[in-house]
């Protein structure tokens, strides 16, 4: 019973490990001159989650400190997250890169001007 049991443990770890690198779920979509994100991370709280823009890259670094008292049986959730993502279009310059971000119910959801490149050309 115990090889089964280090079994589980170890594809429960993979599986975090998975989570916490690969995923989690993103969406993007543009919307009113802005790129909204949204990302599933369900189990934090607000104030373990920092966001971060760095040229046209989006850091998300979240952790939680969660103690498990019992025996663990199976651990999929993950206590980390850190991912990176590019931005698909240039975003606005300056300090107010990101105009709000709101963590609800397990979703943050994250809104972005976009840095607007549209411009008539005249025909001579």
């Amino acid at each position: 019973m115990g090889l089964v049991k280090e079994v589980i443990k170890e594809i429960g770890n993979k599986s975090r490990e998975f989570y916490e690198f690969v995923l989690p779920p993103v969406d993007m979509f543009e919307e009113n001159d802005n790129l909204i994100i949204k990302i599933d991370i369900p189990g934090f709280v607000k104030k373990d989650i920092n966001l971060s823009i760095h040229g046209n890259v989006l850091s998300i670094n979240a952790k939680k400190d969660e103690k498990i008292t019992g025996t663990v049986i199976w651990k999929q959730r993950p206590d980390i997250i850190d991912k990176k993502i590019k931005l698909p279009m240039r975003i606005q310059e300056g300090e107010e890169q990101v105009d709000s971000a709101k963590y609800a119910e397990g979703v943050l959801t994250i809104t972005i001007p976009i840095e607007n490149t549209e411009k008539n050309i005249p025909i001579q």
